[in-house]
């Protein structure tokens, strides 16, 4: 009788090694069936795809090439093989075919992250190109949109971990909320600023801004979710949180660069003891001045006419319209930057 239950004992071993040795060899399989999917899929299909990419006439599909969007979606061929196969080798044990699946969720849903922030990030690139990007910038909007996918990850590969359900941990996390306020509260704060600035138009890429208090005057050169930074004029780069912006007050040139000039605001000093009537000798030497030489005889006619009319006696120099070396001074500041191929001749016009 011992016999005949050794025997069966036996038996009922070699059946489990066989079991076993089935399962060793699907398991290699299912791995090398990955393998070859992973090359097939990044030396072959991938680059095909980029082949094609490069051989095409729009240049947006490149920016996918450059932020490595193929390249990652290519890992979840891998991933997909070991998800949907796994069963058949741990159909037997639910707990290992239920922890071999779970990591293959977190591993592809981390590699959808991947792909995610990568695609943002060439949409940012692609925006960047047309000229309305500088005057609405959307990387703060991509910035938010990349945290709260990450935000959401984690979240969900938390509760892939343990079991439970994503809206169970959300909601759990709603004690925490006033935590979660107060450590993101500049990135938040930032955000909100960042759409009033982007929706007023007050502030954009290129801009020439002024604010003492942060000792800033130079040009805005990016524009993120949490900071403006700005290039000093003697290259020093200064950043300013979007918010500071909102609550306190900035010069923005925009209005002037876009008049296509810009206000030159000079004074020049008289001594008032100099200042005396022309004779003839003076107006004979500011004659051979080029840019009053015309006004000073087109002015002498006017004033020698005018006195006629009147009947001034002009044997005295009180009497009458005289001309005098400080007007026919302006005469010529006017005629040389009239002359000035540097000086509007659109704008505000004055000495």
């Amino acid at each position: 009788m011992e016999k005949y239950i050794e025997y069966f004992k036996n038996i009922d071993y070699a059946q489990k090694s066989i079991e076993v040795g089935i399962d060793i060899s699907l398991l290699i399989g299912i791995c090398l069936l990955a393998f070859i999917a992973n090359y097939v899929t990044k030396n072959f299909v991938l680059r095909a795809i980029e082949h094609l990419i490069q051989k095409s006439k729009t240049s947006w599909d490149d920016v996918l090439v450059e932020r490595k969007v193929l390249r990652r979606l290519s890992h979840l061929a891998p991933a997909l093989i070991f998800y949907f196969l796994i069963p058949l080798v741990f159909k037997d044990n639910e707990s290992i075919r239920t922890l071999s699946q779970r990591l293959a969720s977190i591993y592809m849903l981390l590699v959808g992250l991947l792909i995610m922030d990568a695609l943002l990030s060439a949409v940012q690139d692609i925006y960047g190109r047309f000229g309305v990007s500088k005057q609405i910038p959307i990387r703060s909007i991509i910035q938010v949109i990349k945290v709260i996918l990450y935000f959401l990850s984690a979240v969900i590969v938390i509760s892939t971990i343990v079991g439970k359900s994503p809206a169970f941990l959300i909601g759990s996390l709603g004690a925490m909320a006033a935590i979660l306020m107060l450590v993101f509260k500049d990135p938040i704060l930032s955000f909100a600023a960042g759409i009033q600035l982007s929706s007023n138009k007050m502030v954009q890429i290129g801009d020439w801004i002024e604010m003492p208090k942060y000792g800033v005057d130079g040009d805005v050169i990016d524009i993120s979710l949490t900071t403006v930074k700005v290039q000093n004029f003697d290259k020093t780069i200064i950043t300013v949180p979007p918010y500071a912006m909102v609550a306190d007050s900035f010069k923005n040139w925009r209005g002037m660069s876009e008049s296509g000039g810009r206000r030159i605001k000079r004074a020049i000093n008289i001594d008032i003891s100099s200042i005396k009537f022309c004779d003839e000798e003076m107006l004979d030497s500011f004659r051979k001045i080029k840019y009053i030489s015309n006004y000073i005889d087109t002015k002498k006619k006017e004033l020698s006419e005018f006195n006629k009319k009147l009947n001034i006696d002009d044997s005295d120099l009180v009497n009458g319209r005289r001309m005098t070396n400080v007007g026919t001074f302006r005469a010529y500041v006017i005629a040389y930057l009239r002359e000035h191929p540097k000086i509007s001749k659109n704008l505000t016009f004055l000495v």
